[in-house]
């Protein structure tokens, strides 16, 4: 019951996270006057619909995206117009790809009337273009910045204290997590020292340790050299002089090096802190970092999911379609048996990141992406900016019909992308536990 309730919670949250994708659109683009006749949330069949002034709100079957019809985003390919001064489409059969920018652009003028030229979308400044169009990710932007926020300085999170929760009984380089101590690994410094749960180290050569951080530094530079460990137990000020060793571990500015380093054999207590401003802003650059970083690995990651489509084995930090996490989401709240807190501030925590990424996501210079758009609208100003400092004359709007054939491949990119990750999720899902 619990997981279905997570599954459906999520849900909801992602279909509203798209319907505001769509609002920061549709806002801009009604402020300056832009004709929208349509705003929908899904794809497919209508489900339901209701007509308020000239636009049409609505949900459709397939709520895994949704969009604004925004009137006149391609411009004609040369004004024409018939005995009622309707602007017409010049129809043409060079070839295929030609054929379907004409077909696209005579679908575009259907419902276009005189009064509507002015408020067609190509005929708007550029900057307007920009506005509206990077109003979707915009939002998104905020939804995430808004969340994190929620779930860092409302919920707060985990930090290491100076207070030892477990003593590791030997020495396993990072290589090796997981197994058990044989008798061939040697004893931790921690255990020969005598250090139990529940001890909290004050200081380490002389260096007072205040934070989880500054013990582990001071450990790590250690090496094997003796070091004098102050630290408090029942109310007691204890000392105790052991030399640490050297073991295999990641390095801390890059996980990917190995390097030998001073170990203690201690691992730390937890508690829960609510946290700052400038802790929000400096993890929500981390993540964008990381995110980015992830978009420019997709080709290579999604390799790998079609493996695990046929019997490989998934990653578990790979790229997931809505289905997986859905699975996830459901995974969350009730993995380890969590608290109605720890609940909410995991799913507003995955509802959050998946904002980031849709953000990242639609500002990709793509079309039909909006930052495909975006582009095109500040490629039209470069061209008319250049032309003017030429003494050239306006080259006019830009004709982003041209690019359909683009537009045409990236959207099967995809819908296959798609495909192969709902089956993925379905036959091999990640897994939390």
């Amino acid at each position: 019951m619990m997981y279905a309730l997570g599954v459906v919670v999520f849900l909801i949250g992602v279909a509203a996270s798209i319907a505001l994708h769509e609002v920061g659109h549709m806002w801009p683009a009604k402020r300056f006057g832009v004709k929208v006749t349509q705003f929908f949330v899904g794809f497919g069949t209508t489900v339901w619909s209701v007509r308020r002034g000239e636009t049409e709100y609505g949900i459709k079957a397939f709520p895994l995206g949704g969009f604004v019809k925004l009137v006149g985003m391609l411009p004609p390919e040369r004004e024409v117009r018939d005995g009622d001064g309707r602007l017409v489409v010049r129809s043409s059969d060079t070839g295929l790809l030609t054929q379907l920018a004409s077909d696209a652009r005579a679908a575009e003028y259907e419902d276009v009337a005189p009064a509507d030229e002015d408020r067609l979308f190509y005929r708007k400044p550029w900057w307007q273009k920009v506005i509206v169009m990077a109003g979707g990710p915009t939002v998104n932007l905020v939804i995430a910045t808004v969340l994190f926020a929620i779930s860092f300085m409302a919920f707060g999170i985990q930090v290491p204290t100076t207070t030892v929760s477990q003593v590791s009984d030997c020495a396993i380089p990072d290589a090796e997590y997981g197994r058990t101590c044989t008798d061939d690994d040697p004893v931790t410094p921690a255990r020969k020292a005598g250090l139990q749960p529940g001890d909290r180290i004050v200081s380490i050569n002389g260096q007072e340790v205040r934070e989880w951080a500054d013990l582990t530094a001071v450990v790590r530079r250690n090496g094997d050299r003796e070091a004098t460990i102050v630290y408090e137990r029942d109310g007691r000020t204890e000392q105790v002089v052991v030399a640490t060793s050297v073991i295999a571990r990641s390095s801390l500015d890059d996980p990917e090096r190995v390097e030998q380093v001073g170990f203690l054999g201690v691992s730390p207590t937890f508690r829960v802190e609510r946290q700052g401003v400038g802790f929000v802003v400096t993890e929500m650059g981390r993540m964008i970092g990381a995110t980015a970083e992830a978009l420019v690995h997709l080709p290579e990651r999604m390799v790998a999911v079609a493996k695990a489509a046929f019997g490989a084995e998934r990653e578990a930090d790979g790229p997931v379609s809505v289905v997986g996490a859905s699975r996830v989401a459901g995974e969350l709240v009730t993995l380890d048996d969590p608290t109605w807190a720890e609940r909410a501030q995991r799913l507003i925590s995955l509802l959050a990141g998946l904002n980031l990424f849709l953000w990242l996501f639609n500002l990709i210079p793509l079309l039909p992406l909006d930052g495909g758009h975006i582009a095109g609208a500040l490629w039209e100003q470069a061209r008319r900016v250049v032309a003017r400092w030429r003494g050239k004359p306006d080259p006019g709007f830009v004709d982003v019909a041209k690019m359909l054939p683009v537009a045409y491949g990236v959207g099967l990119v995809l819908i296959v992308m798609g495909v192969v990750l709902i089956y993925a999720d379905i036959v091999n899902p990640v897994r939390l536990s």
